[in-house]
């Protein structure tokens, strides 16, 4: 008889003898720059969690008051009973952080961009995309049934020559959407938006960013990549973002014109089919906006600590490629040395992940070290040591 599932182990084998594989640690309390993971202390340089705002006393406070005054769930989707009026309060919040006239928010970034970005073009329309964005814009791209395209990473004289000739397109193209990854979460480099905005002002495209790494991190008081080049929404029509990451949270969202907002909960099955925020989670969200706006040291101190550890390895040699961000690449090259310097690393006390194809080029492996604003010089120092030695071992730098 057959077996319908035999393929599955025969598939993950042959993701663990190319060491492609995930192998999965367990964090034994809160995501804290010094942790307990698999029972060893480690230093934790694998956390998106950039600004510590996942333990801040302000956060916690709130998502306590929330439980007890909504208790722990919502109870419906936002479209029939689960719109409460700390949800419209975080949206309000939100907007005026932003700069916008609306924002929305969804349970996750990726249903953000698998979930909108088909409604926005159809046929008759086009997506033209960078080749390095992330997965999620990959898969809404594949589900919306309009034309598609890529231009080169960051290239502008490129996405310049891809509007050009869809101007020449017959008929002509409805609707063009440019969308781009705002930092890319692999490199650490930052999109040219404010050249992205404008060829798209001068070709009449809609421009969609997603920003879910410079939430809290690029811009005044870590509003993002829009605030960070002095742009508005008039030009970038649509600023995507999670609270996944420095906001400490979790979620997705979108800012924009009002009506961007109210065609998106009207056509995003993402959004209308799925349960809204728990009461302690849109809380604490609100709170973190609060803490960015006026606590400003952990953005400042967040970027202090990013110079410092990215000088530091760039001068023992290591290759951190195009990073401009507290996401900083250490690349290696073949998949077995960057899951070799991982392990050993975690031996070590330091734990980060490996980064290997398909997330990246099957030569451009890596470890992906993420800066966080509570690290302190003693915990750079400490890791900076024992790459260096490792990076020895290895043979990866001299």
């Amino acid at each position: 008889m057959r077996d319908p599932t035999g393929f599955l182990a025969k598939e993950y084998q042959e993701l663990v003898d190319k060491a492609l594989d995930w192998r999965l640690k367990t964090l034994q309390g809160p995501s804290e720059p010094l942790a307990r993971v698999d029972g060893r202390e480690v230093v934790i340089l694998c956390s998106n969690n950039y600004l510590g705002l996942t333990t801040h006393p302000k956060l916690k406070r709130a998502a306590i008051a929330a439980v007890k005054k909504y208790g722990v769930g919502s109870g419906a989707v936002r479209a029939i009973s689960g719109s409460m009026d700390l949800h419209f309060e975080l949206e309000k919040r939100l907007a005026r952080f932003k700069g916008a006239e609306a924002s929305l928010t969804y349970p996750t970034g990726f249903q953000v961009n698998s979930g909108l970005i088909p409604q926005l073009v159809g046929e008759g329309d086009l997506i033209i995309s960078d080749e390095l964005n992330h997965g999620s814009i990959i898969d809404g791209v594949r589900l919306a049934k309009g034309d598609r395209t890529v231009y080169k990473h960051n290239d502008m004289t490129d996405l310049a020559r891809v509007l050009e000739e869809a101007e020449k397109h017959a008929p002509p193209y409805r609707r063009i959407l440019i969308i781009t990854d705002g930092v890319f979460s692999m490199d650490g480099d930052i999109a040219p938006l404010d050249k992205v905005a404008k060829l798209g002002v001068e070709h009449g495209a809609m421009v969609y960013v997603d920003d879910a790494h410079g939430e809290g991190v690029l811009g005044e008081k870590g509003k993002g990549i829009v605030s960070h080049f002095h742009l508005d929404h008039k030009k970038v029509q649509v600023e995507m973002g999670t609270f996944s990451k420095a906001y400490g949270t979790v979620g997705g969202h979108i800012s924009g014109s009002e009506h961007l907002v109210k065609f998106a909960y009207n056509k995003s099955r993402t959004w209308l089919l799925s349960s809204s925020h728990p009461p302690p989670v849109v809380a604490s969200t609100i709170a973190a906006i609060d803490v960015l706006e006026k606590e400003p040291r952990h953005v400042k101190n967040l970027w202090k600590n990013t110079k410092y550890f990215k000088k530091a390895v760039e001068d023992l040699g290591f290759n951190t490629g195009m990073s401009q961000t507290p996401i900083i690449p250490i690349i290696v090259g073949e998949s077995h040395t960057a899951k070799a310097l991982a392990d050993k690393l975690y031996e070590k006390g330091v734990f980060v992940v490996p980064i290997v194809f398909p997330m990246v080029a099957r030569d451009k492996s890596r470890i992906r070290v993420q800066m966080s604003s509570k690290l302190t010089r003693e915990h750079l120092n400490d890791v900076i040591a024992k790459l260096e030695t490792i990076g020895k071992e290895l043979k990866i730098i001299k």
